[in-house]
């Protein structure tokens, strides 16, 4: 069973843990990630989720592994769901998300990525491509894209468009 860390609102790790699934103590927040990858031509990588984790596509992110801070698990969530080595220099930080039991660090890289050269977990994805910012959108109105991902992109694409 997955354990997480569990962190107060400032972000000290309290040295309480739960496991997947377990609720979250009010005032607590266990880790998550997200990161959107940018190709050179402006299409975002993206991965379909497994049949048994929803079957929609996404972004990449998830849980950082306990013991892991946010950047680490990023890094360990990528390598092992896609089989990408990110390069750390490249990756910013462009927002912190709080709530609903979880702090949300969303990251961004821009890079080209080779997609038939991914080596996915087939545990937890069952394919992955390059798609456009109309084709996501197209895919978030048509309910194939996980819904909280989905809100999260249309605000990540906001945020980026106006840098």
């Amino acid at each position: 069973m997955e354990q997480r860390d569990l962190y107060d609102e400032n972000r000290n790790f309290t040295g309480m843990k739960i496991f997947k699934g377990e609720e979250v103590p009010e005032g607590l927040y266990y880790l998550m990630v997200m990161i959107f990858i940018e190709n050179s031509d402006g299409r975002f990588l993206i991965q379909k989720r497994s049949a048994d984790k929803g079957g929609k596509w996404a972004t990449t992110g998830g849980h950082p592994k306990s013991g892991e801070n946010s950047f680490q698990g990023l890094l360990t969530e990528v390598r092992e769901e896609l089989g990408i080595d990110l390069k750390k220099e490249n990756i910013k930080l462009l927002k912190t998300k709080v709530g609903h039991g979880a702090i949300c660090d969303l990251y961004y890289v821009k890079m080209n990525v080779d997609i038939d050269k991914i080596n996915y977990q087939k545990e937890e994805v069952s394919d992955v491509k390059l798609a456009t910012v109309d084709e996501i959108k197209e895919m978030i109105e048509n309910e194939k894209f996980h819904k909280g991902h989905g809100k999260t992109f249309l605000n990540i694409i906001d945020m980026l468009n106006e840098y």
